[in-house]
């Protein structure tokens, strides 16, 4: 049988998430999984994690095929690779005809699109009951179920990748600290010159990230607080440090590749963080994490899965969700819950 192919080409919180799809195809059917997916984080985030098998990546999806070489080059690949079992996790359906060009029969499908959602169901809930799904064209002889396990993402680290992070930390002089991480800024800010606009419902104002972090400097004296985020939310970084006006506080946005990141958050003492990618990863690597909510559902959304040790905060503006509507005192009084419990646990 040709192995399992997943397709989401979802953010990178959202490829975080579907980890718990791919481990689970993974011991189901005893193979590696390949994943069709976007961005140029993917290969990083998930080439090293176990199961995991070849990564296919694409820029469009809605370029019409016939304009669009890499699509043209994707289904070319997938025909030679054959056709076999897979699972489409997109809800907007953008993409699902190149499954079809690549020879891959409906029959073969699982589609996200074809399984309602439960009341409060989050994201990696829905995942593990796709993962026990079967395409219809194995339905005579399906594949064992898939063993029950708690409704979390998984990644799992290489020994490469802690060390890189341990040399990183090292040339930095960072090496044995104390670290608290911020990451203000999401992929909306890279998108446009306004931060602040109508489109960027994660959008949390300078002044109040510096507010936060005065707060947990003052908490911890001796930690090293690390600003996160890729180049383009540099300068996003420099406006909220100026805001923050506290020593010791380091804007690594120059410097921070994915494998670097993944293993930099599993070693921090906590994270402040908006709904966004290095929130999910924190999350499942146990570092407490207090995540600022904008429109999006905390039900679905929550960062790392059902269980992982987050402080969700929402706010309200005029009776509608908006991140606006949370102040930094709320942030802190959060965060100190969160890590304070953490430490009796650990105690």
């Amino acid at each position: 049988m040709v192995r399992p192919l997943v397709m989401r080409c979802g953010a990178f919180g959202d490829m975080v998430l579907v980890t718990a799809l791919i481990e689970q195809l993974h011991a189901r059917f005893g193979t590696p999984v390949d994943v069709i997916t976007s961005g140029g984080w993917a290969r990083p985030l998930l080439a090293p994690r176990r199961g995991v098998g070849e990564i296919y990546t694409l820029r469009s999806r809605r370029t019409p095929y016939w304009l669009d070489r890499e699509q043209q080059a994707l289904v070319r690949r997938l025909r030679e690779r054959g056709a076999g079992p897979a699972w489409y996790c997109d809800g907007g359906g953008h993409g699902r005809s190149l499954l079809r060009r690549a020879g891959i029969a409906d029959a073969l499908v699982c589609d996200t699109r074809d399984l309602p959602w439960l009341p409060g169901e989050h994201f990696v809930e829905r995942w593990l009951r796709m993962a026990a799904l079967t395409p219809p064209a194995l339905a005579a002889s399906p594949p064992p179920p898939p063993p029950p396990r708690a409704a979390n993402a998984i990644l799992d680290l290489s020994a490469d990748e802690r060390a890189a992070c341990d040399a990183w930390l090292a040339r930095r002089g960072l090496a044995q600290r104390t670290l608290v991480a911020f990451q203000a800024g999401n992929k909306r800010t890279m998108r446009g010159v306004l931060r602040r606009r109508a489109s960027n419902t994660k959008y949390w104002p300078e002044e109040r990230w510096g507010a936060v972090i005065r707060g947990v400097r003052a908490a911890l004296p001796d930690a090293a607080l690390l600003l996160l985020g890729v180049r383009e939310e540099y300068g996003l970084n420099e406006d909220i440090a100026r805001a923050a006006a506290v020593d010791d506080l380091h804007n690594v946005a120059d410097d921070l590749p994915i494998p670097i990141l993944l293993p930099l958050l599993g070693r921090c003492h906590s994270l402040v963080s908006v709904d966004t990618g290095p929130a999910h990863v924190a999350a499942v690597l146990g570092c407490p994490t207090a995540a600022l909510f904008g429109v999006a559902d905390p039900k679905r959304f929550r960062p790392g899965g059902v269980s992982t040790p987050v402080a969700v905060l929402t706010g309200s503006i005029g009776g509608k969700p908006d991140i606006l509507g949370i102040e930094p005192q709320a942030v802190l009084a959060a965060w100190r819950q969160l890590t304070a419990a953490r430490h009796q646990s650990n105690g």
